[in-house]
């Protein structure tokens, strides 16, 4: 098996659910999930077996150290209480009830062999394969490295919406998907203990880079702007000949030229400084 390679394939409803599993739960789930030959046309069913190794998630972090087994195993264990909530068909085949189910049918934790083997549950199959629309697709290898479990579902939430390279998301929203509860609810702690720590950890160990701003109504904060893109999009776009006063009045030569995140004054201040407007 080939970890570093493989894709992810998830119907869009899955990915915007609202569950909870810890980064060792997520990178046991998605090495079993990139196993799925949805190109190749592959049906999954409740019958089939998935197996990871232990060995498989040491190299696909690149990080190992003598307590990886438990961990592996720990999460294993604990991967078949996991629930999650869904609200709506794959492909986007119209609105369904509240649907309450597990990721996994059985788990299997052979210790000799330093192997985890799952069986995903009947309720899920259906997010995974025979995918035609409304559907997420990633590399394994861009969350290989993350280690918070926030940064997981946020990068995944993003996929989503890489098409447009932004989307905006209610605070309220964002803490059902996320399964927060009653955790953080100072908006100054979901901010430090959420969303810095996953920008931070998506910036640095993926292939893009994020910028999180914020919407408010009044004094409150309510909404969540993501703006992402691309660490190459961001390199600094070649300017055939100085930009004039003009140009920079222009708003199709700011976005053409704009870096990720950039908002149109950021980039006249830029070009200014650049080339001494």
């Amino acid at each position: 098996m080939h970890l570093k390679t493989s894709d992810i394939y998830k119907a869009n409803s899955l990915v915007s659910a609202s569950y909870r599993l810890s980064v060792q739960e997520q990178r046991i789930l998605l090495a079993c999930i990139s196993q799925v030959n949805v190109q190749g046309g592959e049906e999954v069913t409740d019958d089939k077996m998935y197996s990871v190794k232990v060995t498989d998630i040491e190299r696909m972090t690149e990080n190992s150290s003598k307590n990886m087994y438990l961990e592996i195993k720990n999460a294993a264990l604990s991967l078949f209480e996991r629930q999650l909530t869904l609200n709506s068909w794959p492909n986007g085949n119209g609105s369904r009830k509240v649907l309450v189910t597990r990721w996994v049918q059985s788990i299997e934790y052979d210790e000799k062999n330093g192997q985890v083997n799952l069986r995903f549950s009947k309720d899920i199959t259906p997010y995974l394969t025979n995918l035609s629309s409304q559907y997420t697709k990633y590399s394994l290898k861009d969350v290989s490295k993350l280690s918070s479990a926030h940064a997981v579902r946020i990068f995944e939430l993003m996929m989503q919406w890489k098409s447009t390279n932004k989307v905006t998301y209610s605070v309220e929203d964002l803490r059902s998907i996320l399964l927060l509860k009653d955790e953080y609810s100072k908006i100054s702690d979901f901010k430090k203990r959420v969303l810095q720590i996953a920008n931070e950890q998506i910036n640095a160990h993926t292939p893009y880079k994020l910028t999180i701003d914020q919407k408010k109504s009044g004094r409150k904060v309510t909404h969540f702007i993501f703006t992402f893109g691309l660490k190459d999009e961001d390199k600094p776009k070649k300017i055939k000949k100085n930009p004039t006063k003009s140009d920079l009045k222009d708003p199709k030569f700011l976005s053409k030229h704009g870096r990720v995140g950039e908002k149109e004054p950021d980039v006249i201040r830029r070009l200014k400084e650049q080339f001494n407007i």
